[in-house]
């Protein structure tokens, strides 16, 4: 039986899921470069994130209005997603970056993944993969060389304490998203991200008091590694691409791709970040920090990758070449409990997804 050369629905869905999590990969590895200028013209970490959080909101108000029925579904929900995914994480990686190089803020940041997996074991009490726990040592090690350890830390200690909380924040986004999945009143990733953002800039705005800010600063110009430009510019950058589109395509791709997948796409923002953080403010990492970023982004990889310990493989799907075959019955998760982070009823591992 001849096959037909046209792709199949599944593999065209796996295609465009790849492409939009290439996009929001590189989209969210450019918000720390846009940001650093602006905290350099005057503007607090705090306002900064401020602008960010709010202006992707209102961008994304009509997607909201869309999904208002999620107020009403799962109000804590939306409301730990705002206060621990957006405005904690979005808050604790900027003061990273205003006293650390943005490329070592991000690659601690990225240590989300081994925390995530002493959060399934130590407070859901799940086993965990030796490959997964592997992978953890390794990415704490990449962490050591980051900030490298043996010269009694030489980047500034509050800047590291930052960028540990934005991992922790970021450990609280993946759980929050999986439980949004889950219950009798599951919710769209989309209105979990819009209502986030949403509810992130009221916090916010009660905290870092935005009209005490000199906002004027954003109808002047800002240096970039010695060259001037309009404030807008890396403003505008930060929240139309760098959250809306960051934070839209990364849902999509989501969907269509398997969570390890995603995952592994968006360990491509912290390269991302590294390498703009380089061209665009001059910011060079030595060679302990390259090394520890390569062992953070390995470590990473591993976690994310590993199968949940107590998991069954799925056995091979085999390809149908005759009508009067019987159907394949779809095999049932051995850990109907594992953390996911894409589609409901995939056997995935415990995964992370581009966040701030």
């Amino acid at each position: 039986m001849r096959r037909s050369s046209t792709p199949s629905p599944a593999r065209a869905a796996g295609s465009l899921g790849l492409a939009l999590a290439l996009v929001s990969a590189f989209a969210f590895g450019g918000s720390g470069t846009a940001a650093k200028p602006l905290i350099e013209a005057g503007l607090s970490p705090v306002h900064v994130v401020w602008l960010r959080v709010t202006g992707a909101a209102v961008v994304l108000l009509p997607l909201a209005y869309r999904h208002r029925s999620a107020l009403r579904q799962r109000p804590g929900l939306l409301l730990g997603f705002g206060l621990l995914a957006v405005a904690g994480v979005q808050a604790c990686y900027f003061a990273a970056i205003s006293r650390i190089p943005v490329g070592v803020a991000l690659l601690i940041e990225y240590l989300g993944p081994p925390l995530l997996l002493g959060y399934v074991k130590f407070v859901q009490r799940r086993p965990v993969s030796r490959g997964a726990a592997i992978g953890a040592g390794v990415a704490v090690t990449g962490l050591a060389c980051v900030v490298e350890v043996w010269n009694g830390l030489s980047f500034d200690a509050l800047g590291v304490v930052f960028a540990l909380g934005a991992a922790v924040c970021q450990v609280g986004y993946f759980v929050l998203a999986d439980a949004g999945k889950r219950g009798d009143r599951p919710v769209d990733p989309i209105a979990v991200s819009a209502y986030g953002l949403l509810i992130g800039a009221v916090v916010l705005t009660a905290f870092t008091r935005p009209w005490e800010a000199d906002w004027s600063l954003l109808g002047g110009s800002v240096t970039m590694n010695g060259h001037s430009l309009p404030a807008l510019l890396p403003a505008a950058w930060m929240v139309l691409i760098a959250t809306v589109l960051a934070y839209l395509t990364g849902v999509i791709a989501v969907q269509h791709l398997s969570p390890p997948v995603a995952g592994v796409v968006a360990n491509l923002e912290a390269v991302v970040a590294t390498v703009l953080a380089w061209v665009l403010l001059g910011e060079h990492l030595g060679t302990p920090q390259l090394l520890g970023g390569f062992l953070v982004l390995a470590g990473a990889f591993a976690a994310q990758t590993s199968r949940p310990a107590g998991t069954a493989e799925t056995a091979p799907e085999r390809a149908s070449e005759t009508a009067s075959e019987t159907p394949a019955v779809p095999a049932v998760p051995a850990d109907p409990g594992a953390l996911r982070s894409g589609t409901a009823g995939e056997d995935a591992p415990a995964t992370l997804t581009p966040r701030p």
